[in-house]
């Protein structure tokens, strides 16, 4: 039977049949989403809390922890991390790849209500989520500038206006604002004046919170109307809490503006903002997990406009750092590889086939087999992404090999003598079965990846799939399309020039060095035994990396100063530092923020200028910035290139994470001093940084319990009091019809300078009388921790770090086991990686599983295929040599083994074995003549030369463009394209020599233990008069 008859007896319809395929492809391509990289994002949650003015120890007791419990509970979360700091926490939940965002949501609401009770009655608002993973970098910054508004202006119009707008936009995850905080009415009260009066600063504050209200007042009605009732109970200005009476002393009124200044300013005023130098608000945007960025930035640069109308007359807004540009800029540099991939591949078929009407038939093959994947792309949901876009660049130096098979063994027959219908229906015919193993079996490499988990199997899903649908419609291109355009392009006629082959010089010289081989098989065998070991070698030897180092155009930077610094201090420090950044020549723009729950830590984000126009990296520029910042004393700048792949849900200053945990603080505090002084010694590593901050400075109050009980003053009146003074409270709400605005009280800005401030201090006892602190309390200084971190709900150190320049992430990993394990911790402590570097690790071990995955599907695939258990071993033996070739090319470029690098190496494993494909099914047919097996090897490897050379020709310089990449994205895309093209090239003339030696050998010994092959009558029924590929079966072992 032969499936292929149908096509060539109606050319009409088989022609339409493939321009719909055609128009489907093409339709669809244009009808994709466009990515940086398949979704592979963990579903991830924020939870935020905050209470004003507590520590970070407090914070962590009794915020932290009580949600973390809740919390903890729900199904599916594999990473919990919490960060608390002065005055806020956030709790960083990591969910199962699998587990629906939505739902998760659902629970944490849920859990969070669980914990509401256990929470401090303090608390302003209730703990707050958001679907968003906080490690990730944002999508987009916009900052508002403006000379004549105020901060406090500019972060009003962002928090009523542009925030809600913008979080409405498809794909926004989260919008914080950075550099500023809501208007508020300030309560700055001087303690002098309050003592004069005898008053407390608890007076101040109940006269604040009482004397302001806004609640329901009811209803009034008769028979006929209804009355709302409502009165001034609500204050709005500075000027009417200012006249808010506290008591009445000697028959005048004591008001609030008699012991205190009041004023409008901002909620927060330790908080600063810069962009280009200028004071700025930022809005820094978020991407939701799952979503698209492209589309998500699209949209909102589409509400722009419409926002730029709500923005006041003097005031700007720009946007200063987008992640989409170079994200375009990398598929359009990829699609251009696509494009000089297939014309490529056409020249070189066009070449060997001398005839450009003959060399149409299968450059008609790769349009139309990528046209029919990008249909199978659309209907599958996938995108428009680097490693798609790799699987369509790297899949058109194969698409056309079947064709090449099809095409080359029909033109033989034709040159034979045979007429060109008979030829074309005979040798679609008898090359069927060669076709089917090669696209089967290279389907069969991609099985594992298929059908593998976690986080690499959900990243390569679309690339095999895309791979597969690659070679299945090349597969159907080649038995359908293929046949019918021989019969109406090939030359009707037999030529009246006999094939190039029996005169060429190439033929004869391997005529003459294969029977040489075949006289001589001990050193073929030598080779490939040698070959095998190396591989071995070099895959120990080779530096392993996880994904490559992307050039994004982006680098985020985290300051980080003296855990005693002030925020004034970190004010300057930040705009030293942006200074210095702004002034390198690569960077286009700088913004940054400082303040919030940090005071010695502040947030950077470089745009970089398009690659071109730039004489450095993104890694290269920050390595010249950490020379030149480090001369500043007193703070670091630790910096990152934005990459497009980052795994887990705590944000830290450099790209690689390593976590230590503790049952309890104090062995957390004993063992991170060791552990920070070990790794800092390593050379392997730069800019070691840990998240635990316990040198901060603190005063600390020991208070005369007998004293404060003889004097009258409770516990709680010193707490109150000092929170009252120094903790910026919140202490009321003003309600207006957008928004909601604080109102805060604290001591003068004079009074918060230095600790001395406390010793004139007053507290009000229980008879009226005010109380010296000092009286009752001595005040020294201490040590505190700006942070406290936990993991899985037990304390916890991050330690992150990035690379020394030559070293690799597997040889980092090892130093840092090395050096650990020599500190002999305790079982109570413990240490392992996190985010990306875990998933590395987790990589590094299932990668040999992978590619042995791999060769034993393969090798199941091939065994049921020719019914034999040695034949595949034979087509198994080409694939060493292509191993020594993709590592060896790898070293010589200095690139790590990656990921990437791995999915290389995998493809190799499916292109090289058709090689012995190709060269096998031929054998087994002339064998069955009564060739002996060196014999029928012989004849075959010499048919087979051209469509191998042929289609090896097609699939390196298929790969040319992705090993050449120069553009952006091309340390994306030089791994897969060096690893392949440097396997086929040592392959491609090993494979030639090694296949038909283990061939031999193996059918030798397949007679010593089997006997003579018995001919199967079915078969020879079949078989032309002279040797050509056939299909091959009923084969023993």
């Amino acid at each position: 039977m032969n499936l292929s008859a149908v096509f060539i007896q109606r050319p009409v319809a088989t022609t339409l049949l493939s321009m719909g395929v055609a128009l489907a492809g093409a339709l669809s391509y244009g009808l994709m989403s466009v990515a940086p990289l398949p979704q592979v994002e963990y579903p991830a949650i924020s939870v935020q809390a905050s209470l004003p003015g507590a520590s970070p120890e407090t914070v962590a007791a009794t915020v932290a922890t009580p949600l973390e419990r809740a919390l903890g509970t729900i199904a599916g979360v594999n990473e919990m991390t919490s960060s608390s700091s002065q005055g806020s926490t956030r709790i960083s939940l990591q969910f199962d790849l699998d587990r629906d965002i939505n739902g998760a949501a659902r629970d944490v609401q849920a859990a969070i209500n669980l914990a509401q009770t256990m929470l401090p009655t303090g608390m302003p608002t209730r703990p707050t989520y958001r679907k968003v993973n906080p490690a990730e970098s944002p999508m987009l910054i916009i900052a508002l500038t403006s000379t004549t508004h105020s901060r406090a202006d500019m972060v009003d119009l962002a928090s009523t206006v542009l925030v809600q707008r913008l979080s409405q936009v498809d794909g926004v995850g989260q919008v914080t604002i950075g550099g500023g905080a809501l208007p508020a009415v300030r309560v700055a009260v001087q303690p002098q004046r309050l003592s004069a009066y005898g008053l407390s600063l608890e007076d101040v504050r109940q006269t604040l919170v009482n004397g302001h209200a806004h609640r329901p007042k009811g209803v009034v009605e008769d028979a006929t109307q209804a009355w709302q009732i409502e009165a001034n109970d609500q204050l709005r200005s500075p000027e009417d809490f200012g006249a808010l009476v506290i008591r009445h002393q000697n028959l005048r009124p004591v008001r609030v503006q008699d012991v205190a200044q009041v004023s409008e300013a901002m909620q927060d005023v330790r908080t600063d903002g810069l962009s280009q130098g200028k004071p700025a608000v930022l809005l820094v945007l978020y991407q939701q997990p799952g979503a698209n960025v492209i589309e998500a930035v699209e949209g909102v640069r589409r509400l722009l406009p419409s926002l730029g109308r709500d923005v006041p007359t003097g005031m700007a807004m720009e946007v200063v750092s987008d992640r989409t540009p170079t994200i375009r800029a990398s598929l359009a540099e990829i699609q251009k590889s696509l494009a000089i991939s297939m014309g490529l591949v056409v020249l070189v078929v066009a070449l060997f086939l001398k005839r450009w009407r003959t060399a149409l038939i299968p450059a008609v093959a790769v349009p139309l087999s990528l046209a029919g994947t990008c249909a199978v792309m659309y209907l599958c949901h996938f995108s428009l992404n680097n490693l798609t876009l790799m699987a369509l660049t790297i899949a058109t130096g194969f698409v056309v090999d079947d064709a090449i098979v099809v095409l080359e063994h029909i033109s033989r027959l034709h040159e034979r003598g045979m007429p060109l219908q008979k030829a074309v229906l005979q040798g679609s015919r008898d090359i069927g079965f060669t076709v089917v193993a090669i696209s089967v079996s290279l389907v069969a490499v991609f099985i594992p990846i298929l059908f593998m988990g976690g986080v690499l199997g959900r990243l390569f899903h679309e690339f095999a799939v895309v791979m597969t649908a690659a070679i299945l419609m090349s597969l159907l291109v080649s038995l359908t399309t293929t046949p019918m355009m021989c019969a109406r392009l090939l030359p009707a006629h037999r030529p009246a020039e006999t094939s190039m082959r029996a005169r060429s010089k190439t033929l004869r010289g391997y005529r003459r060095s294969l029977a040489w081989t075949l006289r001589h098989p001990w050193l073929m065998w030598l080779l490939l035994l040698a070959t095998v070991a190396l591989n071995v070698t070099l895959y120990r030897a080779i530096p392993k990396g996880f994904f490559p180092q992307q050039d994004t155009g982006r680098v985020n930077g985290y300051i980080r100063a003296d855990q005693s610094s002030s925020f004034q201090a970190m004010q300057q420090r930040l705009q030293q530092m942006l200074a210095i950044v702004q002034a390198d020549p690569a960077v286009l723009n700088v913004t940054g923020f400082t303040g919030n729950s940090q005071r010695n830590a502040a947030q950077m984000f470089m745009t970089l200028k398009p690659r071109h126009e730039r004489d450095a990296s993104a890694e290269e520029v920050v390595r010249r910035l950490r020379a030149k910042l480090s001369k500043e004393a007193g703070a670091r700048l630790f910096m990152t290139p934005v990459q497009d792949l980052r795994f887990g849900a705590r944000a830290s200053g450099s790209p690689f994470e390593y976590t230590i945990k503790a049952d309890e603080l104090a062995e957390l505090r004993e063992w991170e001093p060791k552990i920070r002084r070990a790794l800092g010694k390593l050379k392997e590593l730069e800019d070691v940084n840990n998240d635990y901050e316990d040198r901060g400075l603190q005063t600390l109050l020991t208070i005369d319990r007998d004293a404060a009980a003889r004097l009258g003053v409770s516990m709680r009146q010193i707490d109150a009091t000092l929170a009252n003074a120094y903790s910026q409270r919140q202490v009321s709400t003003i309600y207006n019809p957008l928004n909601q605005y604080r109102v805060v009280l604290e001591l003068d800005s004079a009074y918060l300078q230095h600790p001395s401030s406390l010793d004139s201090m007053h507290v009000i006892n229980d008879k009226g009388q005010a109380v010296p602190l000092r009286a009752l309390a001595r005040a020294e200084m201490a040590g505190s921790s700006l942070s406290v971190s936990h993991d899985g709900g037990v304390p916890s150190d991050t330690f992150s770090f990035s690379l020394a320049p030559g070293v690799s992430l597997s040889q980092a990993t090892e130093a840092i086991h090395e050096a650990v394990a020599g500190l002999n911790m305790p079982i109570s402590v413990r240490g392992a990686f996190a985010g990306t570097a875990n998933a590395f690790e987790k990589s590094l071990k299932t990668q040999p599983m992978l590619l042995l995955a791999a060769l034993l599907t393969l090798y199941l695939v091939l065994g049921v295929l020719y019914e034999s258990l040695l034949h595949p071993l034979t087509i198994l033996s080409s694939l060493p040599s292509a191993g020594v070739g993709a590592l060896l090319t790898l070293m010589w470029f200095d690139l790590e083994f990656s990921v990437v690098a791995m999915i290389g190496v995998i493809l190799l494993i499916g292109i090289v074995k058709k090689n012995a494909i190709l060269m096998i099914d031929v054998a087994l047919q002339t064998q069955r003549r009564g060739r002996t097996p060196a014999q029928a090897i012989f004849v075959s490897a010499q048919t087979r030369l051209r469509p191998i050379l042929m289609t090896t020709a097609a699939a390196m310089l298929g790969a040319i463009p992705l090993a050449l990449a120069q553009g952006v994205g091309a340390e994306m895309r030089q791994p897969l394209g060096l690893s392949v093209l440097g396997g086929l090239v040592l392959s491609q003339w090993l494979t030639l020599y090694t296949t038909p030696i283990v061939f031999v050998g193996l059918e030798r010994l397949r007679s010593r233990w089997f006997g003579p092959r018995h001919m199967d009558t079915w078969m020879n029924e079949r078989e032309p008069p002279e040797p050509a590929a056939h299909p091959v079966g009923g084969t023993h072992a």
